[in-house]
C-alpha cells in the first residue's frame, strides 16, 4: 500500500530544529542591544512624522527581516570557513566591541525619513530602516549571532522579534513618552550584558 507507507514515513520525518537558547538569546541581544540606538531613534521620526503605527510597524518588520536574513546568511557563511575555537574567539571579540558601542549614544537624521516622500509610509519605513540599519550594530550583532547559534531561521527570528520589542512601543507611545526613558541607564545595561555574553562564551565548555 504505496499511499499508507509514504504516509508512515511523512508521520515519521524529523521535525524541524527548534532551540529555545537560540530564540532567547537572540531576542534578548538585540532587544536591549537597540535600546538607544539610530534605528530607533529613526522610529521615533518616523512615529511623529507621519502618526501612523500600523504602516510603521510592518515597515520596521519587512526591513528588519530582509536586512538580518542578509546578515545571518553572512555570519553562518563566515563561520563555515573557520575552526571552533577561532570563531569562539571572534564572536566574543564581536561582542565587547558591541558591548563598548552600545555605550555610544546615536543620533538619527531626520533627512532618513523624509527622502522617500510621497511614496506612503509602508515603503518610507521600509527603505529607510533597512539603509540605516547596514553596518548597524544591531545587524554586526545578528550576523555574529548566527555564526554562533543555530538554526539559522530562528536567529533570523529571535534578532527580528527583538527589534520589535525595543521599537514598537517607541513607535506607538510617540517621541512625547520615549524621551522620558532612562535611555543612559538602559545602554549601560545593555553593554554590561553583550559583556557578560562575551565572558561567557569564553569560559563556557564547547
Amino acid at each position: 500500500m504505496p499511499g499508507l507507507r509514504e504516509g508512515i514515513i511523512a508521520s515519521t520525518a524529523p521535525a524541524p530544529e527548534f532551540n529555545v537558547q537560540t530564540l532567547l538569546i537572540s531576542t534578548l541581544t538585540v532587544a536591549l542591544g537597540e535600546i538607544g540606538d539610530k534605528t530607533q531613534l529613526l522610529s521615533l521620526i518616523l512615529a511623529a512624522k507621519y502618526r501612523r503605527p500600523w504602516p510603521i510597524c510592518a515597515g520596521i518588520l519587512a526591513a528588519t527581516l530582509v536586512n538580518h536574513a542578509l546578515a545571518g546568511a553572512f555570519g553562518a557563511l563566515v563561520s563555515a570557513w573557520l575552526s571552533p575555537q577561532t570563531l569562539r574567539w571572534i564572536v566574543a571579540a564581536s561582542f565587547l566591541a558591541i558591548a563598548l558601542w552600545t555605550l555610544k549614544p546615536d543620533k538619527a537624521d531626520e533627512s532618513e525619513a523624509d527622502h522617500a516622500r510621497g511614496h506612503g509610509v509602508f515603503l518610507v519605513t521600509v527603505a529607510s530602516f533597512f539603509l540605516a540599519e547596514m553596518g548597524d550594530k544591531t545587524q554586526i550583532a545578528t550576523a555574529v549571532l548566527a555564526a554562533q547559534y543555530h538554526p539559522l531561521w530562528q536567529v533570523v527570528s529571535g534578532t527580528t522579534i527583538g527589534m520589535l520589542i525595543a521599537d514598537v512601543p517607541v513607535v506607538w507611545l510617540g517621541a512625547r513618552y520615549a524621551t522620558r526613558l532612562p535611555l543612559r541607564a538602559a545602554r549601560i545595561g545593555a553593554a554590561l550584558l553583550f559583556a557578560g555574553l562575551a565572558a561567557w562564551i569564553v569560559v563556557a565548555p564547547a
